[in-house]
């Protein structure tokens, strides 16, 4: 989170009291979306380590997934060399776009973000059955193919 110094030289002055806040996923590096943040929403987001903006439309603070679930769970926060910007590193629980994308700015994404991704897919194969599939299959043959292996060299 923030330092105290770096709270303090936040230039809310510059921004009318509502800072453009950047959310970035923390793994891929995938832009996820962009909000405003009031005072009251930075500290809240500090307090909570949940994004939380200052809605312009509903004007209120809203958590980002207080209705969906789809939280987002803050890692980092870094003013830029201005301190009128946040860059905010999250990890999110589910899409971060109210349509379903992984991010607004879909389909727009980072070139690693395809990594992790495929991290993901892995994961949930590597649960699945071994007889309905091949994945789960080749992480059930790791041990034993290991096994093998240092059987050999000892």
């Amino acid at each position: 989170m923030l330092t105290e110094q770096q709270k303090a030289k936040l230039d809310w002055a510059k921004t009318d009291n509502l800072m453009p806040a950047i959310v970035q996923h923390a793994v891929s590096g995938e832009v996820l979306m962009l909000g405003y943040m009031d005072q009251a929403a930075l500290d809240v987001t500090e307090q909570t380590g949940k994004v939380t903006f200052f809605s312009r439309t509903k004007q209120r603070l809203w958590t980002k997934g207080e209705s969906s679930g789809n939280f987002l769970n803050v890692v980092s926060i870094t003013p830029d060399c201005d301190n009128d910007t946040l860059l905010i590193l999250a990890n999110p629980i589910g899409p971060t776009c109210h349509l379903g994308n992984d991010s607004c700015f879909h389909p727009a994404s980072s070139d690693w973000g395809f990594l992790y991704q495929l991290e993901q897919l892995l994961a949930s194969r590597k649960t699945a059955s071994p007889d309905s599939s091949y994945t789960a299959k080749l992480y059930a043959a790791v041990p034993s193919v290991l096994h093998r292996r240092w059987a050999r060299k000892a």
